[in-house]
């Protein structure tokens, strides 16, 4: 991942682990081209540099995090509320210890087995399942900073460097974000690439990774994109937002009501990605782009869990009002 820190903005984007270093090279090694070769061949310098070239960003800091680490954060945050797929989960690998196997439907996950479900591709299709629900996963722990929990994880975050963070980020930096670790706003994309004939490599798409991930033009006056609510909030919260929404201009909103959910409320999109994030602006929501997410072209989702009764408060009172 690739993260762009100002302030309590953060922008994530998300690197596919097939990703070709440069322009791809018929007379090298295919696997040796991929960035998550990078990391073993040279170390966290080596993988830095490789996202210099993929993304045309210079990186200033890098930071390594071991697995132990993430399920101590997860931990001391109260879990993961997780939904799996249709099919279910089943990884059993005796050699590496792992056995993860969970049914279709809501999981409450501590932390070694959140880490093992944050790891597992089978079940999310892809690579690109696997960093869409990575994605999900870190905006609802990173909601869970702003509660009385979140702010008493702290020293559990912070005090992971050199047990199990290694970063040579200047301490001081470190500090510096400290106070906006509760107020953060989170945005995630995935890298936009294409496939390269004859391998699994991806190259970057330069164009598409411009329109999405460097800082675009304002959103249009009228909101073209077709808004769908999934109202998961256990407060009936869909309808109140839906007439919101058509009052700041979406002119196409469609309601649909969902299992309650922990998982953190949302906006997604694969495309339509201006206005995705005027409407993340206007709701104060994390948005989220990537490739498997269940939107279509021009449209833009957005997904009311728990949280949202006290996020969206003021929806509910929205009830009766014409």
């Amino acid at each position: 991942m690739l993260v762009k820190v100002d302030g309590a903005q953060v922008r994530v984007l998300n690197i596919p682990r097939d990703t070709n270093v440069g322009p791809f090279d018929r007379f090298k090694s295919v696997a040796q081209q991929k960035v998550n070769s990078q990391y073993f061949a040279g170390g966290p310098e080596a993988l830095t540099r490789a996202v210099e070239t993929i993304t045309g960003e210079r990186v200033d800091s890098y930071v390594i995090v071991r697995t132990d680490y993430v399920a101590r954060v997860i931990d001391a945050l109260g879990g993961l509320d997780v939904t799996v797929p249709e099919g279910g989960i089943e990884w059993v690998d005796k050699a590496a210890g792992v056995n993860l196997k969970l049914a279709p439907g809501p999981h409450h996950l501590q932390g070694e087995e959140a880490v093992l479900f944050l790891r597992v591709r089978k079940g999310f299709g892809d690579d690109y399942g696997r960093i869409d629900h990575q994605k999900q996963a870190l905006t609802q722990l990173a909601a869970r900073l702003k509660s009385p929990q979140g702010l008493a994880a702290l020293p559990t975050i912070l005090g992971g460097i050199g047990n199990g963070v290694e970063t040579n980020a200047d301490p001081n930096l470190l500090a510096a974000l400290r106070p906006y670790l509760g107020r953060l706003k989170l945005s995630f994309a995935t890298l936009p690439t294409d496939e390269i004939r004859g391998t699994f490599n991806l190259a970057v798409n330069r164009e598409r990774l411009a329109a999405l991930w460097n800082d675009a033009p304002p959103a249009q006056d009228q909101p073209g994109a077709r808004v769908q609510v999934v109202d998961a909030s256990g407060a009936a919260l869909g309808e109140p937002l839906a007439r919101a929404l058509r009052a700041l201009g979406f002119p196409n909103v469609t309601v649909t009501p969902a299992p309650e959910s922990n998982e953190a409320s949302q906006v997604f999109t694969g495309e339509a990605v201006q206005d995705a994030n005027l409407l993340a602006e206007a709701l104060n929501l994390p948005r989220l782009q990537g490739e498997r997410f269940p939107v279509s072209a021009g449209e833009v989702g957005v997904f009311l869990g728990q949280d949202a009764r006290t996020a969206l408060a003021a929806l509910a009172g929205l009830q009766a009002a014409p």
